[in-house]
């Protein structure tokens, strides 16, 4: 999950350098909700005690 918010923000940096102010807010926008949607599952697998050990 993490790794999609930061694609997200690599696209949206990439989209306001070329100047297309539209597509770097979606993405930017998605980008902030991917990084909430993962901080939350990560405070639940906190607390839950759960983890996934490779």
């Amino acid at each position: 999950m993490l790794k999609w918010t930061i694609i997200f923000v690599i696209l949206a940096f990439i989209a306001a350098f070329f100047g297309f102010g539209g597509i770097s807010t979606a993405t930017e926008t998605i980008a902030k909700i991917l990084f909430f949607v993962f901080l939350v599952l990560v405070i639940i697998s906190l607390i839950t005690g759960r983890s996934n050990k490779v």
